[in-house]
């Protein structure tokens, strides 16, 4: 609360002043919280004049940022976009043209422009007037937090409060961290000339929050040591998906999200048995490996999850592990007091993600694995994949619970992820940032 109560004082004085764009290169900081009901994330920003704090689901392939306009917003500084305006025309798809035939609100104008936007959540969508507003972010050295930066016309898009279903309970609206050109990273690039990449540590604690850092490309410091995690960074190229996969999608257009070139699968560094070609991106956008934050788990094909689990369950017998009972979503679970405890969690057998070459490959260890389930059922660690389908668009999401304490770095200017594995090794957590 105190990190809240005094920003929000301090955006309040930030907002009566007119703030001149920085001189020199800086980046950005936002808390990452985690949602202890519905294991999402949260990203809180600046919004509105006076500003108040903002929080916002964190969508990793969205195209822009929509809020729930309906609901208590109120803002001296919002403007409605006309649909012969050039942002209106830059936004594209022949967007839709908003008559309204109630009281003016930041929902409803006449001759405005109108956005799509969508839970993919749930995967609902609506069609709500675009706006802009004033958003402001606290500057970063990579260490700590910095006084903030306003962007005076950030755009996004107004929602109905329906759309909000699905996600956390304390959020109004959604986060885009997607490739668009109108996603949260890519607005701040451009208005402040940074980097075209940010950097996310989810949270693995729903107390305590992680980190996500806007236009660097390092150096990331965590814990009171300093401990400049970007040296850790391992690189594989971004794929681009020729075709989008949200509920309105539009011909020629690819997606917003982010892919990558998994090539292989290893548990205890032995290649299970799958087909590799649903590892790639076909033509028409089926298959490949994706990043996603609307997913707690990391859902796998089902051939590609027969295998993983066969061969999990292989390598644990030989740590004289015997599986116990199941407990949905899962199906590989093991009795919590037979399974020992190291610094990068649970001692299990590794599963690594091999990408364009056997040197290259994302390690994840049993904090990134296994979830713990404790109840009147017994309390079990389970192997937390989940079996996605016989043909599911996408042959392996990678979900938010194994990318949580890594520190994930998207840099759209090199067209490349960076990836540490687990921060654990590093004798740190994605918590570890020092916000005040």
């Amino acid at each position: 609360m105190c990190f809240h109560s005094f920003f929000l004082f301090f955006f309040f004085l930030l907002s009566l002043f007119s703030i001149p764009s920085p001189a020199r290169a800086i980046s950005f900081v936002a808390p990452i919280d985690k949602d202890n009901s519905t294991l999402l994330y949260s990203l809180t920003i600046y919004l509105k004049t006076p500003l108040q704090p903002t929080r916002l689901h964190l969508d990793l392939g969205a195209s822009f940022t929509w809020v729930d306009c309906d609901t208590d917003y109120n803002s001296s500084t919002y403007q409605h976009i006309p649909c012969a305006s050039p942002l209106c025309s830059s936004l594209g798809h022949n967007l839709s043209c908003s008559n309204c035939f109630k009281p003016p609100s930041p929902s409803c104008a006449n001759d405005s422009c109108s956005l799509f936007p969508e839970n993919s959540v749930t995967r609902k969508t609506a069609i709500s007037t675009a706006l802009t507003d004033s958003l402001a972010l606290p500057t970063s050295d990579g260490s700590t937090q910095g006084p903030p930066i306003l962007l005076p016309t950030y755009i996004f898009s107004c929602s109905p409060p329906s759309l909000l279903e699905g996600l956390a309970n304390n959020v109004t609206g959604l986060a885009a961290l997607g490739r668009s050109n109108y996603s949260l990273p890519a607005q701040v690039s451009n208005s402040f000339s940074v980097s075209r990449s940010f950097a996310l540590c989810l949270p693995g604690s729903t107390s305590d929050p992680g980190v996500a850092l806007i236009g660097s490309v390092g150096p990331y410091y965590f814990s009171s040591q300093k401990i400049d995690v970007s040296k850790s960074l391992v690189y594989t190229p971004l794929i681009l998906n020729p075709v989008g996969s949200t509920v309105i999608t539009y011909a020629g257009e690819p997606s917003d999200e982010y892919y990558i070139n998994v090539t292989s699968i290893n548990v205890n560094g032995k290649p299970i048995q799958i087909n590799s070609s649903s590892l790639t991106v076909d033509e028409n956008g089926f298959g490949g490996t994706k990043l996603s934050t609307a997913t707690p788990y990391t859902v796998l094909e089902t051939s590609i999850y027969n295998a993983l689990t066969d061969a999990f369950e292989n390598e644990s017998s030989a740590l004289n592990l015997t599986v116990t009972n199941a407990v949905k979503p899962f199906s590989v679970c093991y009795s919590a007091a037979d399974i020992i405890i190291t610094r990068v969690g649970p001692g299990v057998p590794t599963v690594d993600m091999v990408m364009q070459n056997d040197d290259v490959f994302w390690r994840v260890f049993g904090s990134n694995s296994m979830v713990r389930i404790a109840g009147e059922g017994g309390d079990v660690w389970c192997l937390g994949f989940v079996d996605g389908g016989v043909n599911p668009r996408t042959a392996v999401v990678i979900g938010g619970h194994q990318m949580e304490d890594n520190l994930l770095q998207f840099d759209l200017d090199s067209n490349r992820l960076g990836f540490t594995s687990s921060v654990l090794l590093k004798g740190t957590t994605c918590s570890n940032f020092n916000f005040p």
